[in-house]
């Protein structure tokens, strides 16, 4: 398997203010490249990794504005990567968006951890992440994520805790 190095498209010594930083974290190389393409294009600074493990160590070290994770992935898991966010102080603010293969839904405990704002089945339609991310940096920025008055996370318009209505 060939690693992807962490990606990070602001220019040096840029003036302006910083983009909204996005990590993007699947072991499927085409997930990343879309997602990255997008966000990019939307105007999000993105940093990329592989595996849980690569993205607790970036989300620790270069503090994205949100995350992007897959569930099933090698050496750490999306879930395992939120509970690890959630329990390092200088993560635990970072909401995280949940992609999982088609038909999985989270058990309920699951969702309680409380950095999963969304739980999105694949495939999922890149454009909708982006309006996605806006919503959820909008509400960041008015304080509604840090405060606790966030919605339940929702898997594609229904609870993550009920089984999915679409087939694998």
């Amino acid at each position: 398997m060939t690693t992807q190095r962490t990606s990070d498209t602001t220019p040096p010594n840029s003036s302006s203010p910083r983009a909204p930083r996005v990590l993007v974290v699947d072991d499927e190389a085409h997930i990343v490249q879309v997602l990255s393409l997008k966000l990019r294009n939307a105007g999000y600074e993105v940093l990329t990794a592989v595996d849980g493990e690569e993205a607790f160590e970036i989300a620790r070290t270069r503090r994205p504005d949100v995350v992007i994770t897959d569930f099933q992935m090698p050496y750490m898991t999306g879930l395992e990567l939120c509970r690890a966010m959630k329990a390092e102080p200088i993560t635990t603010g970072i909401p995280v968006v949940m992609l999982t293969a088609r038909g999985y839904a989270l058990d309920p405990e699951d969702v309680l951890i409380g950095n999963i704002r969304e739980v999105l089945s694949k495939p999922f339609s890149p454009r909708a992440i982006a309006d996605l991310l806006a919503k959820l940096l909008s509400e960041k920025g008015n304080g509604q994520l840090a405060m606790g008055n966030e919605s339940p996370p929702i898997a594609n318009g229904q609870s993550p805790m009920a089984p999915s209505k679409e087939t694998a």
